[in-house]
């Protein structure tokens, strides 16, 4: 009988044995994609802090292509805080390394377009953008968050619908919060005829700077109504 068992015990150890050594190893997690972007930021902070109380303008590459961020807020000291092809879940996971440490005066928000280009619905979207608002409170009190729409562009118009809902349920919900805004740049990206302008470089998705061009007054024009809109301490 222990003969027996002790054959068993030596067989079932040489099957497992057997299936440990024919697994595939596991492959390690693929590290995330902007990281190296994010990385970049702190690198940049530590080198030199940026002042409390700043106007920081964070989202996806519409933020990180906004070159010329200073000399079109001169009145303001900015931080450009973008990171291309990112959407609203991945400011979100970021969320503690490129908006809370700043302690800005105020947050100019683009985000969302890429995630509808992924397949999200407009719903799934705005949930999101709900989650980071949900962040900024936690994080940074009453700091106000300007909504800059979802634009349109030549190489995205079969998504126009789909921008659009998205953004009558941000300014649903700005008419709603005190500490969100939403800024419309549709109307002015547009022909009279109801096509995108010609202000984009040569993949119809991103713009030249005369796209810049027509966002800079309107987004002064809010952040100036809103100057009593501010962190507290600032």
């Amino acid at each position: 009988m222990i003969a027996l068992r002790l054959t068993v015990a030596a067989s079932f150890a040489c099957l497992l044995a057997a299936a440990c050594a024919s697994a595939p190893p596991q492959a390690p997690s693929a590290p995330n994609p902007f990281e190296s972007a994010i990385a970049a930021f702190e690198q940049a902070d530590a080198a030199q802090p940026p002042i409390r109380c700043a106007t920081l303008f964070v989202g996806s590459s519409s933020i990180r292509f906004w070159s010329s961020l200073a000399q079109d807020f001169p009145e303001r000291r900015v931080i450009n805080r973008g990171f291309g092809g990112s959407t609203i879940a991945d400011v979100n996971h970021f969320f503690s390394r490129v908006a809370a440490p700043y302690e800005p005066r105020e947050i100019v928000f683009y985000a969302g377009e890429n995630d509808l280009n992924a397949g999200k619905s407009p719903e799934a979207v705005f949930a999101d953008f709900r989650t980071f608002m949900d962040l900024k409170k936690k994080a940074l009190g009453d700091t106000p968050v300007w909504f800059i729409s979802a634009k349109p562009s030549k190489l995205r118009l079969a998504q126009l619908p789909a921008q659009t809902r998205l953004n009558e349920m941000v300014a649903e919900l700005a008419r709603t919060r005190r500490d969100l805004a939403y800024i419309d740049v549709v109307d002015v990206m547009m022909t009279p005829e109801g096509a995108p302008k010609d202000i984009f470089v040569a993949d119809n998705l991103h713009m030249t700077p005369a796209g810049y061009a027509l966002w800079t007054p309107v987004v002064k024009e809010a952040l100036n109504a809103g100057q009593e809109s501010r962190a507290r301490g600032c």
